[in-house]
């Protein structure tokens, strides 16, 4: 890994018409291979583990499950169904607190130990897309780089106009070492998920996409797609955030995808690199989506490393088996730009996280604000090209009309603004909030048209 001075050299000749930050990563943990947390006492099962409709509990207290049993599920086309990462008894179903104030319910598993596979866990047999498709609503797999879009939604798409698969290895948040790890312990399920992707769609190429700093999985990952034409290791700039779809899809294609539509609107799919490697296993073994590797890091952990855990196991647990070297001050569940604070040392890991950051009250960076000096760095460092700072004032104004004229629901959270500010303005909290009342002004006006045209 870089060191902190090497990076900041490497900076100064970078290209400048590169947008987003030069930010340091940090990834001490990326050359430690995965270590396996034992079966931890509860797990603890959210309905909410992915973008969509929650799922409802399908089981009861008192019920026994085993690993892969159902015990999530909804209608609804973008729900993805929740496993049990355990066998053992549902001691209750109870209602959970997100740290946004938002309430789900959760399936609370006490495990036996037993690790015994449900009876309906079978190696599916793939012989066309579809059937692929299929299996796919069966494995409770959604986006692990942390966006959690359920698979089997992302893979339902018109192939007519994809030209490109892109398989998203960037990982640019600091700290995070997950998907670095996947790529150099199981190189073979990453391409068996692909080359079946490739070969049930009929899509010709695919790009693994890959920063330059990762040298060693650069030159591991050639190794292993030189067997198939189709593959293409694609080595992108090592800036931030370069794991962002649209920055991704642009640099590795020079393709735009437009306000308001998704990557296929630019003729790619776009995965993330652990994704597509649980694809592979799932079509392997049959197990649904039962555990997941998560870096932990941060300046309170005692022993920093990659760490596969059940899903469903509390913070608690986790913290208990890589230890506290200081008083924990801050947790942050995935990384420290995109990720968000928990103030619950009982909430569970889940499907989507892939980082657990725990600080103390000396590595808590917490600058003071200061009035904004027009410097034009917010701006400068925009991947999407925003204006930060008038989308601020906009929404301080309650001004929805010039929060679309600024194209603020273009904003992906992504942090840089508010990272590159020397007045340290809160920016990417004000565009969150702004984005919100762009949704909204837009249904307000899509109901008013509604009641005019009845």
């Amino acid at each position: 890994m870089l060191g902190q001075l090497e990076h900041r050299i490497r900076s100064l000749f970078r290209p400048r018409k590169l947008r987003g930050a030069d930010i340091p990563h940090d990834k001490v943990t990326a050359d430690q291979a995965t270590t396996y947390m034992p079966l931890p006492d509860v797990v603890v099962l959210p309905m909410q583990q992915h973008i969509g409709a929650k799922c409802q509990p399908q089981v009861a207290k008192g019920d026994h499950v085993d690993v892969g049993t159902l015990v999530g599920h909804a209608e609804a086309r973008t729900a993805a169904d929740i496993f049990s990462s355990v066998s053992g008894t549902v001691t209750e179903i109870r209602k959970i607190f997100y740290s946004n104030g938002d309430t789900d319910v959760a399936v609370v598993v006490e495990p036996d130990g037993a690790q015994a596979l449900d009876e309906g866990v079978k190696t599916p047999v793939i012989t066309d897309y579809q059937s692929l498709l299929d299996a796919m609503k069966r494995s409770g797999i959604v986006g692990l780089g942390g966006a959690g879009f359920p698979t089997d939604l992302k893979l339902d798409v018109d192939f007519a106009n994809i030209d490109y698969w892109l398989v998203n290895a960037a990982e640019c948040e600091p700290y995070i070492s997950s998907d670095y790890r996947e790529m150099m312990e199981h190189p073979d399920t990453i391409m068996h998920g692909l080359t079946t992707c490739l070969d049930l769609s009929g899509v010709k190429r695919a790009l693994l996409c890959i920063e330059e700093d990762k040298t060693e999985a650069i030159a591991f990952m050639r190794a292993h797609v030189e067997k198939d034409p189709r593959v293409k290791v694609e080595v992108l700039p090592e800036r931030y955030p370069q794991g962002a779809g649209h920055v991704l899809v642009h640099n590795a294609t020079g393709r735009h995808i437009p306000r308001g539509g998704h990557v296929t609107d630019a003729g790619v799919v776009l995965f993330n690199v652990t994704t597509m490697s649980m694809i592979g296993k799932f079509l392997q073994d049959g197990i649904p989506l039962t555990k997941r590797r998560i870096t932990v890091m941060g300046d309170a952990v005692a022993h920093p490393q990659n760490v596969e855990v059940f899903i469903g196991t509390p913070i608690r647990k986790i913290m208990e088996f890589c230890g506290l070297a200081k008083d924990a001050r801050k947790i942050i569940v995935g990384g420290p730009m995109m990720g968000y604070s928990q103030i619950d040392w009982d909430y569970p890991i889940v499907r989507q996280n892939n980082g657990l950051l725990v600080f103390s009250e000396m590595g808590m960076d917490k600058p003071r604000t200061t009035a904004c000096i027009r410097c034009g760095a917010c701006i400068n460092s925009c991947p999407m090209k925003l204006y930060p700072r008038e989308i601020q004032n906009a929404y301080r104004r309650g001004d929805a009309a010039a929060l679309d004229r600024l194209a603020a629901d273009l904003c992906m959270k992504c942090g840089t603004c508010s990272y590159v500010c020397p007045a340290k303005q809160p920016l990417t909290q004000a565009t969150r909030l702004a984005c919100d009342q762009v949704k909204a002004a837009r249904k307000a006006a899509k109901r008013a048209a509604q009641r005019k045209g009845a």
